[in-house]
C-alpha cells in the first residue's frame, strides 16, 4: 500500500472532494484524521471507511480559526506520533454567476481571504511537527496560479462568471511556491493537483453542460471523477513514486489543459 502507517489530516473531510481523497487514502493504508465543521458529514465517510476495514477518527474543526486549528495538530500529533500528510478542501465560500462588474467586494474578496488564511494556518500548523521529524507532505488542490481567464466554461456559449475565485487560485499558487522553498530543506514536498473543476462537485443546474464541455475540449475526451482525485492524492502524498515531487503541480483535467 502506498501510505501504509501514514498520518493524514484532511481538513473538510467531510466534503466530497474531502471524502473522496479520504477514502483513497485509507485505502492505501493511511490513517486518517478528518476535520470539518460539520460532523455529521465527518461521521458518515468516517463510518465509511471504518466498514471498510481502514481507519478514521473525526473532530470538529473551524480550519480559519487558528487556535483550533493548531490545537487538533498538536493532539493528532501526539496521539498518532507524528503527521506526514496535511490536504485542506474547505471550502472558500465563492460565489460564481455574477459578472465582476456586478459583484460586491465582500463576495469578490472573500474565496481569496478564505482560501489563503485557511492554507496558511493549516500548513503551518502541520509543518511545525513535519519539521521535527524531518519528512511530510502538504497537498493543495484546485488550480496552479489561476494563469488563464476562465470564459464561455460550457458548452454552448454558456456564460459562467467565477467571481474572485480564480483570482484565490493564483494567490494559493504563489503560497504554495512559498511553502515548497522553505519547507523543502526540512524534508517537506508541497503539491498542488491541478484540476479545472470536477463536474460531480458543481452546482446541478450547471453540470450537466459543465461536463459535456470538459469532455468536448479534453484530449482524452473525459472528465475526471472525484475517485481520480483521491487517486491521484494518494499518489502525490507516496514517497514512493512522488518523494521526488515538490513545487509543482499534478495536471489531472484529461488535457483541457496543456502545461
Amino acid at each position: 500500500m502506498l501510505l501504509e502507517s501514514k498520518n493524514a489530516v484532511i481538513y473538510g473531510g467531510g466534503g466530497k472532494v474531502g471524502g473522496a481523497v479520504a477514502r483513497a487514502f485509507a485505502r492505501e493504508g493511511a490513517n486518517v484524521f478528518l476535520a470539518g465543521r460539520t460532523l455529521s458529514t465527518l461521521e458518515e465517510v468516517a463510518e465509511e471507511i471504518r466498514s471498510a476495514g481502514g481507519v478514521a477518527e473525526m473532530e470538529q474543526v473551524d480550519a480559519l480559526d487558528e487556535r483550533a486549528v493548531d490545537e487538533h495538530a498538536d493532539a493528532v500529533a501526539e496521539k498518532a506520533g507524528g503527521i506526514d500528510i496535511s490536504f485542506n478542501l474547505i471550502s472558500y465560500e465563492d460565489v460564481q454567476g455574477t459578472p465582476l462588474a456586478e459583484m460586491p467586494l465582500e463576495n469578490f474578496e472573500r474565496p481569496i481571504m478564505i482560501g489563503v488564511r485557511t492554507l496558511f494556518l493549516t500548513s503551518r500548523a502541520a509543518a511545525r511537527h513535519m519539521v521535527r521529524q524531518g519528512s511530510g507532505v502538504i497537498l493543495t488542490f484546485g488550480g496552479a496560479g489561476g494563469r488563464d481567464p476562465i470564459r464561455d466554461y460550457a458548452s454552448g456559449g454558456f456564460q459562467i462568471y467565477f467571481g474572485g475565485f480564480q483570482v484565490a487560485l493564483g494567490a494559493l499558487d504563489v503560497l504554495r511556491r512559498q511553502l515548497a522553498v522553505e519547507f523543502g530543506p526540512h524534508g517537506i514536498r508541497v503539491v498542488t493537483l491541478q484540476s479545472g473543476g470536477v463536474p460531480e462537485t458543481t452546482r446541478e443546474d450547471w453540470r450537466e453542460a459543465i461536463t459535456q464541455s470538459f469532455v468536448d475540449t479534453s484530449m482524452l475526451r473525459r472528465a475526471e471523477t472525484l475517485e481520480d482525485v483521491g487517486n491521484v492524492a494518494a499518489f502525490a502524498a507516496s514517497d514512493l513514486v512522488a518523494r521526488t515531487m515538490t513545487a509543482t503541480a499534478l495536471n489531472i483535467t484529461c488535457g483541457r489543459v496543456a502545461d
